[in-house]
């Protein structure tokens, strides 16, 4: 039987990867921080340690013996308090999970966000879209950017290391919420009057686990893959959300000038006086 480590098991895409492994036969470890254990939000079977990604041998230790490894974590917030943090964390866990899958001679898939693909004019962004970081709005993105950054290159140094950029994942299990989960809930019970004229990719997370799994199996070392569903209109996807919940769809559609022009408004008052996302 195999073995894997899968960061994240605890989260919304990483629980989905894990509990997939699982289900093809695959034993499964994961890092749960102490202040997390009480909620215990893995998937039943996972073999858990206690312990933190941002601790180089603690990681190194959890890694050793296993098959392959999932780095899933990533601190996924968008309030600007704490965003220095988030983005020294997240490319410190990264370094952490490269350098133990590297001791441990074990394959890596790690997961990236389609925030890091760039665009084309008129016609469909690829893999082979870069992305400037003049383009990416905010500290998770650039954290993003970043730690896929640091698997390419290691990638580059012989390391056999397969990125992964899911699009918007949605389904069950998105217990925080993400803020797209807000999004969904926001809407599914009544609470969102209006929405920003815009289009996203919507993916089911069960893909995005089978995606992982793939790409550990079919993926080119270096080369990064898109794990998407369908384009969808922001408005078509909370109308659907809002009608699941009985209420009715938004019925105001903000143009992007009057949307930017409230978001810096909100981000003054709640996030630069009120500290809040």
């Amino acid at each position: 039987m195999s073995s894997a480590f899968v960061t994240g098991a605890s989260g919304f895409v990483g629980a989905h990867v894990a509990r997939h492994l699982m289900e093809g036969g695959w034993r499964v470890r994961t890092v749960v921080r102490p202040r997390s254990m009480p909620a215990r939000r893995w998937p039943e079977g996972c073999e858990v340690v206690e312990g933190d990604l941002l601790d180089a041998s603690a990681t190194r230790a959890a890694v050793r013996g296993t098959d392959a490894v999932f780095h899933v974590a990533a601190d996924y917030r968008l309030a600007r308090h704490g965003s220095a943090r988030l983005e020294r964390d997240n490319l410190a866990m990264t370094r952490n999970v490269l350098d133990a899958a590297m001791d441990a001679g074990a394959p890596m898939v790690m997961t990236s966000s389609v925030s890091t693909i760039g665009f084309r004019d008129g016609r469909a962004a690829d893999e082979t879209c870069e992305v400037t970081d003049g383009h990416l709005v905010g500290a998770y993105k650039r954290s993003k950017l970043a730690t896929e950054r640091l698997a390419i290159e290691a990638a580059g140094r012989g390391q056999h290391v397969v990125v992964v950029n899911p699009t918007t994942p949605v389904g069950p299990g998105d217990h925080r919420p993400t803020p797209t989960g807000r999004v969904v809930r926001d809407a599914a019970l009544g609470r969102m009057p209006a929405v920003v004229d815009t289009g996203l990719n919507a993916v089911d997370v069960d893909d995005v686990a089978r995606g992982h799994l793939q790409a550990l199996q079919n993926g080119v070392s270096g080369r990064r893959y898109i794990l998407g569903g369908q384009n969808l209109t922001l408005k078509y996807m909370v109308s659907v959300a809002a009608a699941e919940g009985g209420h009715r769809p938004p019925r105001i559609t903000l143009p992007h000038p009057v949307a930017i022009g409230i978001s810096a408004v909100d981000e003054l008052v709640e996030g630069t006086l009120l500290r809040r996302e």
